[in-house]
């Protein structure tokens, strides 16, 4: 894919996306500025608060609650993880566990271990296993194919 870019002294920032066909590497960049700035609405101290898309590291699901997790809070919200998952799924969220979807442009580092299995360090630390049921398609994913 070609791509160019311009900088302007005036006028108001603009993108314009040309494309034949609609293809998985279009349709992702669409998906990206289509979900810039959307949000979910979160709980913590019985309070609501905001959280933007692009904060979450990972989703949790525990004893049927879900949990958001950022840079330094941890959040409930009232979603189940496959609702999280369809509302995640333009986006660089990953399924990596049976209750577990992670933020992929948020992992640091990536080791292999045994039985197929990953070990991600997200951006704040925590390590992350991706299951071997889940591994392949994450090694798919990051290989850009």
């Amino acid at each position: 894919m070609k791509f160019t870019i311009n900088q302007i002294s005036q006028g108001e920032d603009e993108v314009i996306l040309n494309y034949k066909e609609m293809n998985e590497e279009v349709a992702k960049i669409v998906a990206f500025f289509r979900n810039e700035g959307r949000k979910i609405i979160g709980w913590k101290d019985k309070t609501q608060v905001v959280i933007a898309l692009d904060d979450i590291l990972y989703i949790e699901s525990v004893d049927g609650r879900t949990f958001v997790y950022t840079e330094g809070e941890v959040y409930k919200v009232n979603y189940n993880l496959l609702q999280m998952e369809e509302l995640l799924r333009d986006i660089s969220f990953f399924r990596c566990s049976k209750s577990m979807i992670m933020n992929i442009d948020k992992v640091l580092k990536l080791k292999s271990l045994s039985s197929n299995r990953i070990d991600a360090t997200m951006q704040n630390g925590e390590h992350i296993m991706i299951s071997r049921t889940y591994a392949s398609e994450f090694r798919r994913i990051i290989k850009g194919e």
